[in-house]
């Protein structure tokens, strides 16, 4: 069993956020160190460390997060001048919370991904 993380705490809502979204599936809340005028977190309720870890039972709830930072993007009103979903991997991927996530950023021009 992978370890317990702020997530999971925030999911709990032991710990206080700005909670835009739950279900039984998924939780999405801002971030607290935005990197756009528009950063939010979609977490799995479950524990799923990386996306190494994902199988096929994960497969509605990763369906699912992508269409809860679809539903957000438009309450935000960023949807249609567009907005970045990233999810990172382990260390070289960037990955600081060992419980896997999705970003939603928008709300400014975000330029290349990867610059050359």
């Amino acid at each position: 069993m992978a370890e317990e993380t702020i997530f999971s705490k925030i999911i709990r809502k032991e710990i206080p956020t700005e909670l835009l979204f739950q279900d039984e599936r998924v939780t999405a809340f801002a971030d607290i160190s935005p990197q756009a005028p528009v950063h939010v977190l979609i977490v799995p309720n479950k524990l799923i460390p990386t996306v190494n870890d994902v199988t096929a039972e994960d497969e509605q709830t990763i369906g699912h997060m992508v269409n809860v930072a679809r539903q957000i993007a438009n309450e935000k009103e960023i949807a249609e001048d567009g907005y970045r979903l990233v999810i990172n991997c382990n260390e070289f991927g960037g990955q600081e919370v060992f419980h896997l996530h999705m970003h939603l950023l928008g709300g400014k021009p975000l330029g290349p991904l990867l610059s050359q």
